[in-house]
């Protein structure tokens, strides 16, 4: 299952779009709370940076197996994307997508927001569910003139490095993550980290040990080259380590160095902001009246960051926002089945 490409925006910039429900965030638990803001019975619109669905499982790790959501013993990134992506389908939502939520105006009755292509979003209440907010990969400093062209900083899908030499920089879960699903499609796959010690899950640092993953530690990678010219492709690299320079045959290199967050825009609303992450109380309320939060952006005393915290979020953020936006509802819904 693979979740639907992005199609074109219905809703043209500057326009102005009244909802009941506006949500900030398309990743999983955005998506969660579109689905349970339609089972509320609201109108929502629903906003993000990116031109896709699904956040950052979308943009970074759509192959990976994900082993902690409730009712699936793994399931693969794009596979919960594509599931979510159908339950908040549900919804009838409004998308806008590759826009950016710039300003934000309260109102008597609600909220006002601008996005940065002049689109104005009206609604009743807001819900934040923006993640880690807008997110850049570190750039390889050796290899900025070979992106697209063999350099890469994630990988949506693992047929193109099928026979591939493949370089892998970092020592993170994304650089492990990503040798152990390349080690069986690729020629070869080298990992290349600068200290010895590694930030990634044990278990899976184990696990690359145990394949056929070269490993070179307190080594970087200094030179990329390939053909002459922006159609020319990376064909070898440079790795330097106390022991000197080595040249390897690779066609791909993955630089998997993090990535620098920032909440952007958000930052000048007007919230409490701890670390960058915005501060909620136990309804998943704000600071801002009509504006709520869920997800890996909030935090509260015990705050546990993973998708499945997200999603419990998520239904309370949409719950006591229903309120907000008509007094005289009840925050328990019911069951949903007993929907009719």
């Amino acid at each position: 299952m693979t979740p639907p490409p992005s199609s074109p925006d219905p809703t043209p910039s500057g326009a102005t779009v009244d909802v009941d429900l506006v949500i900030v965030g398309a990743g999983p638990t955005g998506l969660f709370a579109t689905y349970y803001a339609g089972f509320r019975g609201h109108r929502i619109a629903v906003v993000d940076s990116l031109p896709e669905l699904g956040g950052q499982v979308t943009a970074m790790y759509p192959e990976k197996q994900i082993l902690d959501v409730a009712g699936f013993a793994s399931v693969k990134g794009r596979d919960l994307v594509a599931g979510l992506v159908e339950q908040a389908s549900t919804a009838d939502p409004v998308y806008l997508l590759g826009r950016t939520a710039t300003g934000l105006v309260s109102r008597e009755d609600g909220i006002e927001l601008s996005l940065d292509d002049g689109t104005v979003v009206r609604a009743g209440a807001m819900i934040i569910t923006a993640g880690i907010g807008k997110f850049s990969p570190r750039p390889l400093p050796a290899g900025d003139e070979f992106l697209g062209r063999g350099m890469e900083f994630f990988v949506p899908s693992f047929a193109p490095y099928a026979g591939k030499d493949v370089v892998i920089v970092g020592g993170g879960d994304s650089a492990f993550d990503w040798a152990v699903h390349l080690e069986p499609v690729a020629r070869s796959v080298t990992l290349v980290h600068r200290r010895d010690a590694f930030r990634a899950h044990e278990r899976t640092v184990e696990q690359v040990r145990a394949s056929s993953v070269r490993i070179l530690t307190r080594a970087e990678l200094t030179a990329l080259r390939g053909g002459d010219g922006p159609d020319g492709h990376l064909s070898e690299v440079d790795v330097t380590d106390p022991d000197g320079v080595t040249t390897l045959p690779c066609q791909a290199v993955v630089a998997a160095l993090g990535f620098v967050a920032d909440l952007g825009p958000i930052q000048q609303w007007g919230l409490e902001v701890h670390k960058r992450h915005v501060v909620v109380d136990t309804t998943m309320r704000t600071n801002l009246p009509r504006v709520f939060a869920a997800g890996d952006i909030t935090e509260y005393p015990g705050k546990v960051r993973l998708i499945a915290v997200g999603f419990g979020e998520a239904a309370t953020a949409v719950n006591n926002a229903t309120v907000a936006i008509d007094p005289s509802a009840k925050v328990f819904p019911g069951h949903s089945s007993e929907g009719g």
